[in-house]
């Protein structure tokens, strides 16, 4: 099951169909959907969970938590709408665009891919790339 949940004033435009993004995002990657929350929320409620559970004091623009069980891909995947609205900026990419990205980004991790080694966050890129394309994919 896949969930969406709001602690800000913002909502992504249609549940249904990034329901059926993430699904192909897993699928496609072998691995099978388990419960999945996605929290969409302000740089302050996440700057507060990045203190309290990881002790860092940097905002962000995502923090997962990770429950997956085998190859069943299950998680708590915080996203700053604030964050992410200013990334697109920077990076001069629509909000979508950049909303798709760490999406993909968290689910990535999910599936146990990793960005510390710069060989690692050069495969996470093409990754996200790569998940980012299905989200325009017709079935």
């Amino acid at each position: 099951m896949i969930e969406f949940n709001y602690e800000i004033d913002f909502e992504i435009s249609n549940e249904v169909y990034y329901t059926d993004w993430i699904t192909r995002v897993i699928l496609s990657e072998k691995f099978e959907v388990g419960p999945l929350s996605f929290v969409f929320c302000s740089d302050e409620y996440l700057i507060d969970i990045n203190i309290q559970y990881l002790n860092h004091e940097t905002y962000t623009d995502i923090i997962t938590f990770d429950y997956c069980e085998g190859n069943r891909v299950s998680g708590d995947i915080f996203i700053s709408s604030e964050r992410v609205e200013e990334n697109a900026r920077k990076y001069e990419v629509g909000f979508e665009e950049e909303l798709l990205r760490v999406m993909a980004h968290g689910l990535l991790h999910l599936m146990k891919y990793k960005d510390k080694s710069v060989k690692d966050s050069e495969e996470m890129r093409l990754k996200e790339d790569e998940k980012i394309k299905l989200f325009h994919v017709e079935h």
